[in-house]
């Protein structure tokens, strides 16, 4: 009986491991993929609503402030998208995205100021919602085109080589 208590009591200081990434090996246990939009749309309303960067006010213990806000949106995406990330990826995202994403982080408040908040609300398909999917898509399949021209032209510099290889 005390055996079958320990395997338990083990098992959850796991699960309890698990919730906390400060370990290098929780932190395998997140999604390490590139953020989807609607997820980084949710992430800079929450932050911005929040008043993330402190710039309204001076604020007692900021560290801890921060945390509380950042472990909100951690929270938020693994419950509208089913996906953990640690709060230190989502910091980094918020970094990359003011100081060297500034077309993403642009579109990203646009989308957020023409829908405040909500890109597509279930069960309410909106002109507006398809407007912001649409966008979408319109951004993508220029992303997917010149990707497309990149893929291009390295096949004809790829066929250059192999011409010139072929005339020595």
């Amino acid at each position: 009986m005390a055996e079958t208590e320990q395997v338990h009591d083990n098992s959850s200081n796991e699960e309890e491991e698990s919730l906390e990434p400060e370990t290098s090996r929780s932190h395998r246990r997140f999604k390490a993929s590139n953020m989807a939009f609607v997820e980084m749309v949710e992430m800079v309303d929450i932050l911005k609503r929040t008043d993330y960067d402190g710039k309204h006010g001076p604020y007692l213990n900021p560290n801890v402030r921060k945390a509380k806000i950042m472990t909100k949106v951690v929270k938020s995406l693994q419950k509208n998208f089913g996906v953990r990330r640690s709060k230190d990826q989502l910091r980094k995202w918020w970094s990359d995205l003011k100081l060297r994403e500034h077309d993403q982080y642009r579109r990203i408040r646009r989308v957020l100021q023409k829908s405040d908040g909500d890109v597509v609300e279930e069960g309410h398909f909106t002109s507006e919602s398809a407007q912001i999917l649409i966008g979408e898509i319109m951004g993508c399949n220029r992303d997917l085109e010149n990707l497309k021209q990149n893929i291009s032209d390295v096949q004809n510099k790829i066929k250059n080589i192999i011409d010139i290889l072929g005339r020595i």
